[in-house]
């Protein structure tokens, strides 16, 4: 049955993805007049909590758990914003065949024996969390089978018994599980891997000796192209309608975990709350920069209800333990500013008071937590020094100032990094010290060897009657980015895998986010050309894309629009649309590669969303080969 339901569902894929040419594009480019992101659930903000992987790996226990999260509770974390304690994998015993129920290990979480046999129970822990002010969080796969069974079979609790009972993945028992899981058990999160549909083809050893049924793999993680999205997606889409169906007071979390494989980029914004950019985090500073890079220049891809997760903080171990709180800040703030969850993976009975206020910072917790939910867009990129800014919900900014490399730096912050005026003075406050200092035009910082410099800043804006698009990327969400074969992206920091070390030919990229669409840079990172002239601000995004954009009160929009300097495609010109509500408002002439960016402007007074389209004339698709810029694009009032 489960076998004839795959095949169903391959099916309808292929059928999906032969869905080519001209209707199947004017389709993805349709202005709806309503914003497509993911809006269920319950992450208006980044979340913040605890997650035992990183602690414990699979050796977790009740005690344990509860460890961690009563010092959250008595250190005041709580207080700041932690509120999620999340079971990762380990928890289970086996599947009971007769009615496909899952059973818990009560060995290690003695509470879940309820008196009945193998019929089990979170509930008296989750009741516990619950009287203690947390959200209780669980783990599961998408497969048949979870990650530690299949990538580290040595780690211990593992699932026992037949074949068929160690199968405790979701995969042909979805909406059983997430019922159990919510409607039972009572839990308000869920984090769902993809190692099930990954590492079970027929080359596997746990395959060959009959450790586990055969699962044809449906991720590729070295070749996008091998990958079958619409499958994968579609069984995530499974996950996120039973949590509604579960759940239809809305009060959950779901927390895709694929590591930027299966073309996430594209998709995983509109299904869950979180998605996972990269592989696991490791406790090396390397590791954790290859982690940063996958979100650092996905901000147009992050919105209330939908965030970036470049994996939970490995605070507490390793490059980040108490004698690299150098290292730990940085962690933390580069998470805080480009609104990842976090979620501490420490056991907190070790934790030391720097650690502890580290994590309970709330200056940077702020950051994380604003309400506005514009994640940090780079505006200064080097392998040496970065620079990232973050408009705040007040119209404030806060910028992070962050040396990768092991020499001291020196950097130049500008009132232009801030699109504030260079004639004005510009108020800086240090969240690390909580001192105040001003410049004018700009000032030279020096920032140590792995140092994150982090302030709010505010002063005279650039653009005195509206904002620009690009700096409120959680109000736009590319709908259609253009992309037509996705790519894994260059730029991301090249690490060592711990558990590959230097085997093999080395990592490669595996987020396929090359040529997604950018605040203030084209999608391939350089900076926005139009026949010669550079534009500062604006959105890089490729043609035959739509960009929806909630408007927050503005009257007006307005930009210079063309085609980017970098397009090969150089003699097929593109029109730019405007919709406000789904309703055409104005449409350029078609403009043609190497012309000068010509003004667009639009009433969108009244309308709730602006939707930013740019349709490549003629026949075939355009992809990579042409992309656009939406010059100074900005919504006045």
């Amino acid at each position: 049955m489960i076998e004839k339901a795959r095949t169903m569902l391959l099916g309808t894929a292929m059928a999906l993805s032969l869905a080519t040419g001209a209707a199947a594009q004017s389709d993805r480019l349709a202005p709806t007049g309503r914003w497509s992101a993911n809006q269920a659930g319950q992450a208006p903000v980044p979340p913040m909590g605890w997650n035992s992987w990183n602690a414990f790996y699979s050796d977790i226990d009740e005690e344990k758990l509860m460890a961690s999260a009563r010092v959250i509770r008595d250190s005041g974390l709580a207080a700041a914003g932690y509120r999620y304690i999340n079971i990762d994998d380990g928890w289970w015993l086996k599947r009971r065949q007769s009615d496909k129920r899952m059973v818990i290990r009560t060995d290690n979480f003695p509470s879940a024996d309820i008196g009945k046999g193998d019929t089990t129970s979170f509930k008296p822990l989750t009741d516990r969390l619950h009287a203690m002010g947390f959200k209780a969080g669980i783990y599961s796969d998408i497969g048949r089978n979870s990650c530690v069974q299949i990538y580290t079979p040595q780690f211990p609790n593992q699932p026992e018994g037949t074949v068929a009972e160690r199968e405790v993945g979701l995969y042909g028992n979805t909406d059983r599980d997430i019922a159990l899981y919510f409607a039972e058990w009572g839990f308000d999160y869920i984090k769902v891997d993809g190692c099930g549909v990954r590492g079970l083809g027929a080359e596997a050893d746990a395959v060959r000796n009959g450790t586990y049924r055969r699962f044809d793999p449906l991720i590729d993680m070295n070749a996008i192209g091998r990958t079958d999205i619409p499958v994968v997606k579609g069984l995530f889409q499974d996950v996120a309608d039973a949590l509604k169906r579960h759940n239809p007071d809305g009060q959950y979390l779901f927390s895709i975990c694929l590591w930027g494989s299966s073309d996430v980029r594209s998709w995983a914004k509109d299904v869950g709350n979180t998605s996972r950019t990269s592989d696991d985090i490791t406790s090396d500073w390397s590791r954790m920069l290859t982690n940063f890079d996958t979100t650092l220049t996905r901000a147009l891809y992050a919105h209330p209800g939908s965030w970036n997760d470049p994996d939970m903080l490995f605070i507490g171990q390793g490059d980040f333990d108490a004698n690299h709180m150098t290292e730990a800040r940085s962690h933390f703030a580069l998470w805080a500013i480009t609104n990842a969850p976090l979620l501490i993976g420490y056991d907190l009975r070790k934790a030391t008071p720097a650690q502890l206020a580290l994590f309970g910072n709330k200056a940077l917790i702020a950051l994380n937590q604003d309400p506005a939910g514009h994640q940090a867009v780079p505006a200064y990129l080097s392998d040496d020094v970065q620079i990232l800014v973050k408009t705040l919900a007040n119209g404030d900014k806060a910028v992070a100032v962050f040396n990768r490399g092991l020499t001291p730096m020196k950097a130049v912050l500008t009132a232009q990094h801030l699109k504030m005026r260079d004639d004005q003075p510009v108020s800086l406050t240090d969240l690390w010290e909580g001192k105040s200092s001003s410049f004018t035009k700009e000032t030279e910082l020096q920032v140590a060897p792995h140092q994150t410099l982090v302030f709010t800043a505010r002063g005279a804006r650039a653009l005195a009657d509206g904002m620009y698009v690009s700096e409120l990327p959680g109000q736009v969400n590319p709908a259609a980015d253009g992309i037509v074969a996705p790519k894994g992206d260059p730029t991301i920091n090249h690490s060592i895998i711990p558990w590959m070390s230097t085997r093999g030919a080395g990592e490669h990229p595996q987020y396929a986010g090359w040529g997604g669409a950018q605040a203030d840079r084209s999608p391939f990172m350089t900076p926005l050309r139009v026949a010669g002239q550079r534009i500062d601000t604006g959105l890089g995004v490729l043609a035959n894309s739509r960009l929806e954009v909630r408007n927050d009160g503005a009257t007006r929009f307005a930009a210079t629009v063309g085609v980017d300097d970098g397009a090969t495609q150089r003699d097929r010109p593109v029109v730019f649309e405007v919709y406000a509500d789904g309703r055409l408002v104005t449409r350029s002439a078609a403009v043609h590669a190497g012309q000068a960016a010509v003004p667009v402007e639009a009433d969108v007074g009244g309308a709730r969303i602006v939707e930013l389209v740019a349709r490549a004339q003629g026949d075939g698709p355009a992809g990579d080969a042409l992309p656009v810029v939406w010059g100074e694009a900005r919504l006045l009032r």
